[in-house]
């Protein structure tokens, strides 16, 4: 006996356009209108099925009956159980994020510190895509991309599904109003919404961080990384994906586009193995060691002074905790942080100031410092 769904929460989740979306992409085609919020669809491949009469709107008062008496149609049609439609419907909307871990017990369950770890991990995959498809750069702080944040909170983790252990995340997807949405090829990246640009960075980031694994075995080392930061390439994401193999021991990532807004092709995969882990992580140390960190408070000690006598600004040597080690920097302070500075080298008290650090070589340097001051006793 296959399962129905009566629910009616349930199906009042399932939106016209995720319905819509799911029985073109079935084959169905429009036939004509019936009232003013239904369309009557008919399968051209088997015209003995019958008519499927969908609603286009929830202003009707019985939605969600009509939405349950569609799903019992396509099941009877298909020979599908109504959940696992549901399922595909409920998504129509969304592009699909799925995680698979491999190596899961034969019950697709797995140790819960590493399920724990693998869903943060994931939704760091998915944030450093978005960060990157507002700005691609080597290295972020997630939580400082505005539009990022507000992106994932938009993002629901779904079940998880049979096949191993599967971890899913629904990204949001606007649907395609053109007439004719399937093509080929994807559209320009500046002519997508933002939310597509997200999922397409993260496919692209996958493929792009696979392909500069295999250049580095070649001996092109971190410039294998370093020129695939354009396609969404980050220490974020290479942080996540070598922590989500590593607890996994290897992992199966894939995205299934939204039917509303469908792509050339209808899933996109890849696969990591443990032993890719290790070099995504030196990857990202190397690109965080060369990323400028923005608006770091550093605590230190002034060790050297410089300011030519005709000139305002000076030159000063602090030595500062970066990373749990004393690195020294150099930055250029106006005059009246240059003053600060000198009492603090006379007085040997500690200062705390503000800016933005990055290597230069083998050598940290400090620019745009702010908001510089001496360290009094009870902060020391």
């Amino acid at each position: 006996m296959k399962a129905r769904i009566l629910d009616k929460d349930a199906l009042q989740s399932i939106t016209p356009a995720a319905l819509r979306a799911y029985v073109v992409y079935e084959g169905w085609q429009r036939f004509e209108s019936f009232g003013q919020y239904s369309e009557v669809y008919r399968d051209p491949r088997l015209p003995k099925t019958g008519e499927l009469l969908i609603p286009i709107s929830r202003e009707i008062a019985d939605y969600g009956s009509a939405v349950g008496d569609a799903l019992a149609f396509l099941s009877k049609t298909e020979q599908r159980d109504e959940l696992t439609i549901y399922a595909d419907i409920v998504r129509a909307d969304r592009d699909v994020v799925r995680i698979r871990a491999p190596d899961a017990d034969d019950d697709g369950s797995i140790n819960v510190d590493s399920g724990a770890e693998i869903v943060q991990h994931s939704r760091d995959l998915l944030a450093s895509a978005a960060c990157a498809a507002f700005d691609p750069r080597r290295a972020y702080h997630l939580g400082k991309v505005q539009q990022a944040q507000e992106y994932m909170r938009r993002v629901r983790l779904g079940q998880t599904e049979h096949g191993s252990f599967v971890i899913t995340l629904l990204a949001p997807m606007p649907p395609n109003l053109s007439p004719s949405s399937q093509t080929s090829l994807w559209p320009n990246m500046d002519d997508e919404p933002y939310e597509r640009k997200v999922t397409r960075f993260l496919a692209q980031g996958l493929h792009s961080a696979q392909n500069a694994i295999l250049e580095s075995n070649r001996g092109d080392g971190l410039e294998a990384f370093a020129s695939a930061v354009a396609s969404g390439v980050s220490a974020n994401l290479c942080e996540a994906i070598a922590s989500i193999v590593e607890q996994a021991d290897g992992a199966d990532f894939s995205i299934t586009w939204a039917k509303t807004r469908p792509g050339p092709k209808p899933r996109d995969s890849v696969v990591f193995r443990r032993a890719d882990g290790e070099i995504l992580k030196e990857a990202a140390r190397q690109f965080r060691l060369r990323e400028p960190r923005h608006d770091e408070r550093l605590i230190g000690y002034v060790t050297h002074l410089h300011r030519e006598e005709d000139e305002f600004e000076g030159r000063v040597t602090i030595k500062a905790i970066i990373d749990g080690r004393a690195r020294s920097l150099t930055t250029q302070l106006s005059k009246l942080d240059y003053d600060v500075a000198v009492r603090a080298h006379q007085k040997q008290q500690p200062i705390t100031v503000l800016g933005d650090i990055e290597m230069e070589g083998q050598r940290w340097k400090l620019s745009e410092s702010r908001d510089i001051r001496i360290l009094d006793d009870d902060e020391n």
